[in-house]
């Protein structure tokens, strides 16, 4: 049993603002897992009845299109609390939390939280924040895709990864996204997407190593993504 004082989720989410007591409960109440690496979390239109703290790992939340394709809609990593949006809406889940790699989570229940969140203002304030950030970065997002070019999209997109989820030794991406995957994140069919990442293989800006992408200069993808 990790202690929830000394845990990063506590770190970086909502849960900073709760004192030593209310840590005690979360720690009692909490159920840990461990989900492997391309297991649901929870899936689109599930009552989740609580909120996840991811404490290692990343995982993609996705939504499903009308034409049956996964749209990536964010990544998430360790640090970040699941669900909080549809526990204040009660409402089912409105995306799917699938695992990009094996992941420790912890699972803390709607009842304790809505404790926590109606006798401490603190934590009630940081989680509609939470929210707020998450409606302003899918507004972003939006206006991203209305206006900018698929390859600007893409370059936009291989920064994201590497500012967010940082390096292999070996100088690739540690974030590994199938191709079709990078494509619904970038709003393109798979074709598209595959022959653009060769054409900034062959201009330099990447380096495909396999399936894998490493970044050759950051400063021609940073002028391209603007």
């Amino acid at each position: 049993m990790g202690k929830c004082e000394q845990c990063i989720v506590r770190e970086f989410s909502s849960l900073k603002a709760l004192n030593k007591e209310e840590l005690l409960k979360l720690a009692d109440c909490k159920s840990t897992y461990t989900i492997k690496k391309g297991e649901p979390i929870f899936e689109e239109g599930e009552t989740i009845n609580g909120i996840y703290c991811i404490k290692d790992g990343v995982c993609k939340l996705t939504k499903l299109s009308a034409n049956g394709k996964d749209q990536i809609v964010k990544l998430v990593k360790s640090g970040e609390l699941l669900g909080q949006r549809s526990m204040i809406s009660d409402e089912a889940a409105n995306l799917s939390a699938v695992a990009l790699e094996d992941m420790q989570v912890c699972f803390v229940p709607k009842k304790e939280v809505l404790d926590f969140f109606n006798g401490n203002n603190q934590f009630s304030m940081n989680v509609m924040k939470t929210i707020c950030g998450d409606l302003k970065e899918a507004d972003d997002h939006m206006v991203s895709m209305a206006q900018k070019s698929v390859k600007e999209r893409l370059a936009e997109t291989i920064l994201f990864l590497d500012d967010n989820f940082g390096r292999n030794e070996d100088g690739t991406l540690r974030i590994q996204l199938s191709r079709e995957e990078l494509a619904g994140m970038i709003g393109t069919a798979t074709e598209s997407c595959i022959r653009l990442l060769s054409e900034f293989n062959k201009s330099n800006y990447i380096e495909l190593v396999g399936k894998k992408i490493k970044i050759v200069d950051k400063n021609k993808l940073k002028r391209l993504s603007e």
